[in-house]
């Protein structure tokens, strides 16, 4: 399902993150430019994580390394249940475990 809309540049959402440490209000922003009190809120809280400044969640790149870690994870659970089959199969085909349909 395609989003709403395009995400804002980096520099767009630097330039928020400025002007609320500034001491502009993200409700201030969000009714003077487009986005929402909620992302304003959002690109500051990732800036601040980002920085340093909190330590309670991940960093983009932390975020980046967690989810390609996991993709490998995935593939490599599949290439492995693929070579169990596979071994399986050898296995019966050259009798070194009888079938399950055999009577033994």
């Amino acid at each position: 399902m395609p989003r709403g809309r395009r995400p804002y540049p980096q520099e767009f959402r630097r330039q928020m993150v400025d002007l609320v440490r500034a001491g502009r209000t993200p409700e201030d922003l969000a009714q003077e430019f487009e986005p929402t009190v909620k992302a304003i809120r959002n690109w500051v809280k990732q800036s601040d994580l980002e920085e340093g400044r909190l330590e309670q969640n991940l960093t983009s790149a932390e975020r980046e390394e967690l989810r390609r870690l996991r993709r490998e994870n995935r593939q490599l659970r599949e290439e492995r249940e693929i070579l169990a089959k596979a071994a399986a199969w050898f296995a019966r085909e050259t009798g070194s475990i009888p079938s399950k349909d055999s009577d033994s």
